[in-house]
């Protein structure tokens, strides 16, 4: 007999408050143990049993990190779609995969080895279909950058490249002069040579502040905890101000 159904296949009442849970009772396996004899599997606990997918931290961060990446390639597939479908403006587009290719390079490094050499490999292990992304990641640009430097699509994508790079060395607690000092000053370069962007820009002048700051240093000093995290502060705040021009322009 159904579950949530009258005598003779009825449909259910409205009056006898009828949700349409009944489908789906409490206990998903309850109704197997009443067939206990088909297949000779009624009475084997095992098969109720939850797979784990790891046995070790160390098995456990490999199938996070696999998560990553394949979600960093299925979210760049679909902003490829989103673009084409002309959902986003050229400039969200070119900030939002800009973006998506560095996080796709520091997530392949953590799972690339002896089992995944390639990413097409990947790919085709998890049956990844992505030509749009895979396009993408070949090219190692958005669609809208040309090869020229002065493009403006291409001054975009360079400075969130560098964003997310100075703020993920300092992360990485790397924060030696020599190795934060030349991201910090390319990045400012490139600020000053987009052109649409205003000279009293905010994220501009945070940026101006810490690199005249590091210029000052030698090459050998490091920042120190406290300044690391203003840094980043600084930094985030620098690069929320820039998405919201690019929002707004």
């Amino acid at each position: 007999r159904c579950v949530g159904r009258g005598e003779a296949g009825a449909a259910p009442d409205p009056a006898a408050g009828f949700t349409g849970r009944e489908r789906f009772p409490d206990k998903m396996f309850q109704g197997i143990a009443a067939n206990a004899g088909v297949g000779g599997q009624g009475n084997k606990p095992e098969l109720y049993e939850e797979v784990k997918l790891y046995k070790n931290a160390r098995e456990r961060e490999k199938f996070d990190n696999m998560a990553e990446l394949f979600a960093v390639v299925k979210t760049l597939q679909a902003l490829e779609k989103t673009y084409i479908k002309d959902c986003v403006t050229p400039t969200e587009y070119t900030a939002a995969c800009s973006r998506l290719l560095v996080q796709y390079k520091a997530a392949f490094k953590q799972v690339q080895g002896s089992d995944i050499t390639t990413i097409e490999e990947f790919c085709r292990k998890y049956r990844l279909d992505c030509p749009l992304a895979m396009e993408r990641i070949k090219e190692d640009r958005p669609i809208t950058i040309k090869d020229d430097k002065g493009n403006l699509n291409r001054c975009i994508a360079d400075i969130v490249s560098l964003f997310i790079t100075v703020m993920d060395k300092l992360r990485l607690e790397i924060r030696a002069m020599d190795e934060i000092q030349p991201d910090l000053r390319e990045l400012m370069e490139t600020m000053n040579r987009m052109s649409n962007l205003p000279a009293d820009f905010e994220g501009k002048e945070r940026v101006n502040q810490w690199l005249q700051k590091l210029t000052g240093m030698s090459a050998s000093d490091e920042l120190d905890d406290n300044q690391v995290r203003q840094m980043l502060f600084d930094l985030e705040s620098a690069y929320n101000s820039f998405n919201r021009f690019l929002h707004s322009s």
